[in-house]
């Protein structure tokens, strides 16, 4: 079998035992033969950097180069290197014992013509309160999102070609330009959306810099004619928002060019999004449509696009800042009622399980969770892996057999990634869980701290052998299913009637075999019921939300209006005496 057919795994292993993931200063290079030299200019930066260096070779003539790294269908060669104390002119040099993905190293590149384009995700240091320092990827406003983060270098794509023996040309890159800065978000606010940015002293303690958190808020029809009325609240989670993309006032801008959505196979997507934005809008205005805030809120963490709303130890304490810092001020500013039985919870995915953790987490803060198609619930099912049962991640291994476990699908079940193809692809992006991917997100959240100051791994990145000692820390802290089983006789009084989870039976993470094991708990129930709701959607795909008359591509845009009334109705049912019912039903 020719080197370039190795599978990734296989080739990983060797350059891994060669210390070519490790920690590089720029000035320290090795292997063979030189085939891509990196730079950065003086005037980019007179200090020394830290970051990760990411090469992308793209055999695809559309857009920049590093847009198309992936570890899915289409995934273009991409490799990565750790600098520190990189200094101005000194080159970081990419060689053939410097791991990639899909192509494990860049001698195996296959024949063609390349466009190559590198850059720096620059890393701070944080000094923590636990004793740690650590390096990360700060966030700069856009989300955690390494090809378009505010002050990252990149340089200008280079093309160059591979001949047929597999010879390189020696490539020199020079990371001349540099990401600007997002726009203020406060020149995005209407009449109906505000901006709220708060300073979180538990985060600014634990992080030893200071750290905001933000949200947009979306104002009830009659907030300023009706100042007597205090309003009910509502958390729709998610991934960052650089507005509140839920709602438009215009109608859809049908001029624009339609843009296909490979997702739901639909063409003129944009044109559709727009749309059910404008519909949001339409009902919200309409006589009748119950009255309350509405709160997307922003809150990434130097290791993804947001924390799960949680504490954790390796990103802090999150959900006390958000429960007790942010969402106070919010309910200050916008009169909200402030109080659990008139607050609520939804979101899809990520937002799924931020829903339903913080309902678990904090049970008398809120009246009511609606989680759709919820990243896992129950560690038994994460995707493809039992944590605590399995004894490697990426294989079924038997004597005879090794069975790759799949990490993503279609509606029809066909498999386009592995759950090793995605890790190698993060170990590539970056080490030490920060490659801002999801599985490093969920270690960063869910694992202790290790002795080196980042996240434990669950499992080893390269072979995936699961760390079962982790993994108890796992389920005791974060596992949500176990967790409200272990302690159904204490959180049973304060959950009844509030837990609702959605998934398709055709999630392409595989995320309903969790939520077939929280609907088994759930319905075993006893003093008391549980008295919600598990629902699934006939091959519905990621990520359907309970709306069995409308397909994913239309129910998405409709979480506003479908879970007010349930909210509402909630509040009729359970309230304390006293409470206002009244003022913010005009």
């Amino acid at each position: 079998m020719q080197a370039a057919k190795q599978s990734p795994i296989r080739a990983a292993r060797g350059w891994i035992a060669l210390g070519a993931l490790g920690a590089l200063t720029a000035a320290c290079v090795g292997g063979d033969r030189v085939a891509v030299e990196v730079t950065f200019p003086a005037e980019r930066s007179a200090e020394p950097l830290d970051g990760r260096l990411i090469l992308v070779l793209s055999q695809r003539t559309d857009g920049d180069p590093i847009t198309h790294s992936t570890y899915g269908v289409g995934a273009q060669p991409t490799f990565g290197l750790d600098v520190e104390g990189w200094r101005a002119g000194t080159p970081a040099t990419f060689t053939d014992t410097v791991f990639g993905y899909p192509v494990a190293r860049l001698g195996e590149l296959p024949p063609g013509r390349y466009r190559a384009q590198a850059i720096l995700n620059r890393y701070q240091t944080f000094h923590r309160s636990d004793g740690h320092t650590v390096k990360l990827p700060p966030d700069m406003g856009e989300g955690q999102q390494w090809a378009s983060k505010p002050g990252n270098l990149v340089s200008e794509p280079i093309e160059f070609e591979v001949g047929s023996e597999g010879a390189l040309n020696r490539i020199a890159l020079s990371l001349d330009r540099e990401i600007p800065p997002v726009a203020d978000f406060t020149a995005k606010e209407t009449d109906w959306v505000k901006y709220v940015r708060v300073r979180s002293q538990l985060l600014s303690d634990f992080w030893g810099t200071d750290v905001y958190l933000g949200a947009w808020v979306l104002l009830p029809s009659g907030f300023a004619d009706h100042p007597e009325a205090r309003y009910p609240l509502t958390i729709f989670h998610g991934h960052f928002p650089s507005f509140f993309s839920a709602f438009r006032t215009e109608p859809p801008d049908l001029s624009q060019p339609c843009v296909y959505s490979d997702r739901f196979r639909v063409d003129c997507y944009n044109h559709t999004t727009e749309e059910g934005q404008y519909q949001v809008y339409q009902d919200w205005i309409s006589p009748g449509f119950p009255r309350h805030l509405v709160v997307e809120i922003q809150h990434p963490t130097p290791y993804y696009d947001d924390s799960y709303a949680v504490n954790s130890q390796n990103n802090g304490p999150y959900g006390d800042a958000i429960m007790r810092e942010l969402i106070p001020e919010i309910e200050r500013r916008f009169r909200g009622i402030g109080e659990g039985w008139a607050r609520f919870t939804y979101g899809g995915s990520t937002g799924g399980w931020e829903a339903m953790a913080v309902q678990v987490f904090y049970p008398d803060d809120f009246n009511g969770a609606f989680a759709a198609c919820p990243d896992p619930i129950d560690f038994r099912a994460y995707g493809t892996v039992n944590v605590y049962e399995d004894d490697n991640a990426y294989y079924l291994d038997e004597p005879f057999k090794r069975t790759p476990r799949p990490a993503l699908r279609d509606w029809l079940g066909h498999v386009s990634a592995t759950v090793e193809e995605a890790n190698l692809w993060e170990l590539v992006i970056g080490t030490r869980t920060r490659s801002g991917g999801q599985w490093d997100i969920w270690e960063a959240v869910f694992s202790p701290v290790g002795d080196d100051g980042y996240p434990r791994r669950i499992w080893d990145k390269v072979t995936g052998e699961i760390d079962h000692d982790v993994a108890e820390f796992w389920r005791e802290n974060y596992d949500l299913v176990h967790i409200v089983d272990r302690d159904w006789a204490t959180l049973g009084p304060k959950l009844a009637g509030k837990l609702h989870i959605y998934a398709g039976d055709m999630d392409n993470l595989y995320l309903n075999n969790a939520a077939y094991l929280a609907e088994a708990f759930l319905e075993s129930t006893t003093a008391p019921y549980y008295a919600g709701v598990v629902d699934y959607g006939d091959r519905a795909e990621h990520c359907w939300n309970g709306d069995h008359t409308r397909p994913n591509a239309l129910s998405r845009l409709r979480y506003v209006q479908m879970f007010a009334p349930m909210m509402v109705d909630r509040m009729l049912a359970a309230h304390p005496p006293g409470a206002d019912l009244r003022s913010w039903r005009y």
